[in-house]
């Protein structure tokens, strides 16, 4: 089979890298692609929707599989099927649930899937009295793309009513902050579930727990995410159920309801507070990093988990997962980041890839004398292991093997599992 995956990121990298496995697959385009990726396929530069299925078409292409958001809820997935291809994401409607985060809360509300209480508005005064009602930590969202870093936290009444200010003028986040979410804080532990969804059925894959903020013990701004592991102790099968049955199934059966079936990976950010799985937001795509712990963990037909939901025969799928095995990533970010863009450093492997550690590339540009950090989150070190422990001592000692200049890591991934 031939796979044409869309993205240049670690997420698109891990795709690659488990596709690259399976004895289904004999070629692998990525559009654009990184440095890295000329590893695994081939780099095409075009973005264009409609080169992109013209190429896919004239090159066989038997499923195409979207990594971003921003192609999702541009329309992607309606120009490659009116050209008769199977591809692996949501439409643009349904892809409204990233795209809009006004359109999810309402989602949430007219079909009362449980979330935090919030307002939503494009007027700042209204806002302001909702935020004079809240007790503090208050969040606030602006409704569009920004990158994973649309969410502020503001610890005090004032803080929440300038952050709404900002997004409303233009100023913070331009056309994507031009109407905000105010919603309560909630106090519990964050999990990020994936279901693989074909419109009708899902499966949903091991829970992970994401790391946002930037500096150890969670100080510092929220990022893209600076480290994930899989599975995560914290859910046990009854936690499972309850996500399954109260957040993922009523979310699918009110796609259907809307005229909008989902298809793709519905990545649900969850707060359990007090036991009970409360949705803080959907993403119509896999999380970066936790895409890259969980592609190694699948120990079935990777091709077969994507084609199967991209033709509405998930039915049929019989996917296995590494039960016995964790595994742990941690991002290697550039000097500056994520305030600024870094100068490129070349970097220096001194271990290669093992059966128990490799890098998933990301923010890589290949020049003549090697790879250079060229993007925000350079790479994920993952590790695989039988224990949070070993998984984690594997990722570690691989990125003490990876060297370039302004090089920064959090140090202490996965340590809400280890202190528990």
């Amino acid at each position: 089979m031939n796979i044409l995956i869309i993205g240049s990121g670690g997420r698109e990298y891990s795709i690659g890298r488990a596709l690259q496995s399976d004895n289904k697959v004999s070629n692998i385009t990525f559009a654009p692609g990184n440095g890295a990726t000329t590893n695994i396929g081939k780099n095409i530069s075009t973005t264009d929707f409609n080169e992109l299925a013209t190429y896919a078409k004239e090159n066989q292409i038997d499923l195409t599989i979207v990594g971003p958001e921003a192609p999702l809820t541009e329309g992607i997935v309606a120009v490659f099927k009116a050209a008769g291809l199977t591809i692996f994401g949501p439409s643009k409607e349904a892809a409204q649930l990233e795209g809009s985060k006004v359109f999810m809360k309402n989602i949430f509300r007219k079909y009362n899937i449980p979330t935090a209480d919030y307002i939503e508005t494009d007027i700042a005064k209204d806002a302001h009295d909702f935020i004079d009602t809240m007790s503090t930590p208050i969040v606030v969202k602006a409704d569009g793309l920004c990158a994973g870093k649309g969410v502020i936290i503001a610890t005090t009444h004032e803080e929440a009513k300038t952050t709404v200010d900002g997004m409303l003028s233009g100023s913070s986040f331009g056309d994507a902050g031009k109407k905000v979410i105010v919603e309560e804080y909630l106090d519990g532990f964050e999990l990020s579930v994936f279901a693989i969804c074909d419109g009708k059925n899902f499966v949903l894959l091991p829970a992970a727990q994401d790391h946002k903020r930037l500096l150890d013990d969670d100080k510092g701004p929220n990022t893209g995410g600076m480290g994930a592991y899989v599975p995560t102790p914290l859910v046990n099968d009854a936690l499972m159920q309850k996500i399954k049955n109260d957040l993922i199934a009523p979310t699918m059966e009110a796609m259907i309801s809307e005229g909008h079936p989902f298809e793709g990976v519905l990545f649900a950010g969850i707060m359990v507070v007090n036991g009970t799985p409360k949705l803080l937001e959907y993403n119509v795509r896999f999380g970066d990093p936790e895409c890259e712990e969980i592609m190694p963990l699948i120990n079935s037909s990777v091709f077969d988990l994507f084609n199967f939901a991209a033709t509405n025969q998930l039915a049929k799928l019989d996917i296995k997962m590494k039960s016995d095995k964790v595994a742990i990533g941690v991002v290697a970010a550039s000097k500056d980041y994520p305030y600024k863009s870094s100068i490129p450093a070349k970097i220096t492997i001194t271990q290669e890839d093992s059966e128990f550690a490799h890098i998933a590339y990301a923010g890589v540009t290949k020049k003549e004398d090697g790879l250079y950090a060229t993007g925000g989150r350079v790479l994920v070190c993952v590790g695989i292991g039988n224990t949070i422990q070993e998984a984690r001592d594997n990722a570690y000692g691989l990125m003490n093997n990876v060297h370039f200049e302004g090089k920064h890591f959090r140090k202490d991934i996965a340590y809400q599992a280890l202190n528990q």
